[in-house]
């Protein structure tokens, strides 16, 4: 295992962001009413646990230190949404798969693992819901959210919500790297994986320009920021034990060379100490890796979070025009 799965897309924006009044009167100091999550197994939180794929992790495992255990995360734990979720004063984010009734005013999580941004990512792994799917189930939502408060409170519910998008290596890792090996041993997916995190930096750059376009009132009443999760992984790596961890080139659960080969398999015994490892499996990291990022992206500095981190954009007075 040379590195994790970095993801190449990290964008997070906000529409007509300000003061939150909570329409329920609950005393959560909520700082937005709702976040809307798009994305892959980075993110996912049991949208695949119903479909007929072989990207799934609702068995233990996976969710060991979850309260409730095993959700269809691919994590012992919280993935990065979860502690995002937490910092805004939200609840955890539900997944789509099993959202109803008043649960969808808060949010829904849409990500499915080995989904990308084109339909044809993840094939390989038969079930899966793309970026385009997951729109199209947000639509689905919005009439839901419809349906309990009227058309004129969904639209400053959801006109004043965080929409997280975290996918794009899937993409590059499954279309344009892995096809061009003959087979798809431990050796080939580290050179695979190395590649993809070669092309993060000019990609990630030019997410950066597309988002100051985006920002120069190209689409009024909305804001967008980058997270640069590749930049805080690397900060991870390098700075390991300030941070806690001693263990950065081994997999907390998973078979073959440095538990990196095949991933996490139902009722495998992983590491005690869970808290010391980056990697969680071959491809994703630990909560207590994901509980970092999470809070590095709610109030971290520009050269993590460009423009501003979530918890600006969240106090964000936004006009709409």
């Amino acid at each position: 295992m040379a590195t994790l799965k970095l993801l190449v897309i990290f964008l997070v924006f906000g529409v007509g962001l300000g003061q939150n009044v909570d329409p329920f009167g609950g005393s959560r100091r909520e700082m937005v009413p709702a976040m809307f999550i798009f994305g892959d197994s980075l993110i996912d939180n049991g949208n695949n646990n119903n479909l007929p794929s072989l990207a799934k992790a609702n068995y233990f495992p996976y969710g060991i230190d979850f309260n409730g255990g095993p959700t269809g995360r691919f994590c012992n734990g919280y993935t990065m949404v979860d502690e995002i979720a937490e910092q805004l004063g939200l609840p955890l984010i539900p997944a789509y798969s099993g959202a109803s009734g008043d649960q969808v005013l808060n949010g829904v999580n849409y990500a499915s693992a080995a989904a990308g941004i084109l339909d044809i990512t993840g094939r390989n792994f038969v079930g899966r819901i793309p970026f385009d799917q997951q729109i199209r189930n947000f639509q689905n939502t919005l009439d839901q959210i419809t349906n309990n408060l009227g058309a004129d409170d969904v639209a400053r519910q959801v006109g004043r919500s965080i929409f997280f998008v975290g996918m794009g290596s899937n993409d590059y890792l499954n279309n344009y790297l892995m096809p061009n090996y003959p087979t798809r041993n431990q050796a080939l997916q580290d050179i695979a994986q190395i590649q993809l995190n070669q092309l993060v930096q000019p990609f990630n750059e030019n997410v950066k320009a597309m988002l100051n376009n985006f920002n120069a009132n190209q689409l009024p009443g909305a804001k967008f920021i980058f997270i640069d999760v590749a930049r805080m992984f690397r900060e991870i790596l390098t700075n390991s034990p300030a941070y806690g961890f001693s263990v950065i080139n081994r997999g907390c659960c998973g078979i073959g060379r440095n538990r990196g080969q095949i991933t996490c398999l139902p009722f495998q015994t992983p590491c005690t100490n869970r808290e010391q490892y980056v990697f969680w499996d071959a491809f994703h990291p630990t909560e207590a890796v994901n509980v970092l990022m999470g809070r590095k992206a709610f109030n971290g500095d520009l050269s993590m979070v460009y423009p501003m981190n979530i918890e600006q954009l969240a106090n964000l007075e936004i006009e709409s025009n």
